[in-house]
């Protein structure tokens, strides 16, 4: 074996220990159940606005908000910024080392999810420092939305192409959520010996609606940034909060959240089942 061949193979055993160091996996872990209760919360309320209880259509940042508002509050909304930073560290991980498939030849798809993680940590590293701003009142956790970003790009050079490219990006992105949903490959993650039939039946049903839904999410704020594009109007743009809004205001609206709702309240489930039983490393 050459030096040049060995390399990878070191590469390859460097990424695998640090995976593989019990920190790591913890800091994973408590990452997922974290991101599983921000999804809750989401949930939650928009499901309390469905049935007229109460409750508003938010996004992420919008939980955390009514996270802090709670009695003992900043002591939960600081473990969940806690864990929304292990699941920071953990995507850069995938997106630097993709532990996950060493081994597998570097073609597009590899690429593209190592993207997609870098991105997931960008997004989930915005989450994060929106809960330590409420947590020690910065700005009052203040964080740019979907449309001041879109204004941002707009003004610029090309920014009409480049928001519609954004939104082409997350139409695929939500396409590729569906197609996942359908496959449930995902259930190949799990630690499956180490679940009880009802607990592998019962992930893979949440799995698949959660993940759909989720996916319904991005196909949505991807078409509603192609609008804005193409009308060059930011205030087309929707984010999170402004597509379960939007749901809300439709013919058969309560309906419609109450289904998105039941969706991501599937996924919350299915990222708390992934801190206990998700394979960290292969």
């Amino acid at each position: 074996m050459t030096h040049r061949d060995s390399q990878p193979q070191n590469l390859q055993q460097q990424a695998q220990r640090i995976s593989a160091h019990p920190w790591v996996e913890k800091l994973a872990r408590f990452g997922y159940a974290a991101k599983g209760t921000v999804y809750f919360v989401v949930s939650l309320l928009a499901a309390q606005t469905a049935i007229g209880r109460g409750g508003e259509t938010t996004s992420t940042s919008g939980a955390l908000e009514e996270i802090v508002a709670q009695p003992f509050g900043k002591v939960l909304l600081s473990l969940i910024a806690i864990g929304l930073m292990g699941y920071v560290f953990w995507r850069l991980v995938q997106a630097l080392l993709d532990p996950e498939h060493q081994g597998e030849k570097l073609n597009a798809k590899r690429v593209a999810r190592r993207l997609g993680y870098a991105f997931s940590a960008i997004s989930y590293g915005s989450l994060a420092l929106t809960a330590i701003g409420l947590i020690f009142s910065f700005g009052e956790g203040d964080s740019f939305t979907t449309e001041d970003w879109t204004a941002r790009f707009l003004s610029q050079p090309l920014g009409q192409w480049l928001v519609g490219l954004a939104g082409g990006l997350t139409v695929v992105v939500g396409l590729y959520h569906l197609y996942n949903a359908y496959q449930a490959k995902f259930m190949q993650k799990f630690k499956q010996h180490q679940m009880s039939r009802i607990e592998h039946k019962w992930t893979k049903r949440a799995g698949q609606f959660g993940i759909a839904a989720r996916g319904l999410m991005f196909g949505l704020i991807g078409i509603f940034l192609i609008v804005a594009a193409w009308q060059s109007k930011a205030s087309e743009a929707r984010g999170f909060g402004g597509v379960l809004a939007t749901l809300e205001h439709q013919p058969f609206g309560s309906w419609l959240l109450g289904l998105m709702a039941l969706g991501l309240m599937a996924y919350s489930i299915y990222a708390l089942v992934e801190a206990r039983y998700r394979c960290i490393v292969n």
